[in-house]
């Protein structure tokens, strides 16, 4: 995967359910459970900027690396 999210692991540690932080950054449930399932393709600057913001963490606390060069594939 390259990168991963590791939003599951944050919510849990902030007692926080993803529905709640839907509602607070603007996404819908399905969209971030895409998100938290590491499905995504790409994520906005401004949705990394909000979850880190209303979990109170940093980027790096939910996105890493697991030093694996991801190739894209030509159709990309």
């Amino acid at each position: 995967m390259a990168i991963y999210i590791q939003l599951e692991e944050i919510l849990k540690a902030r007692n926080m359910t993803s529905k709640e932080l839907c509602g607070k950054i603007g996404i819908t449930e399905a969209n971030l459970s895409i998100l938290r399932s590491n499905k995504a393709k790409g994520v906005r600057f401004a949705t990394i900027n909000k979850i880190c913001y209303y979990l109170n963490c940093e980027v790096g606390d939910i996105l890493k690396f697991d030093g694996i060069l991801e190739e894209l594939d030509e159709d990309e």
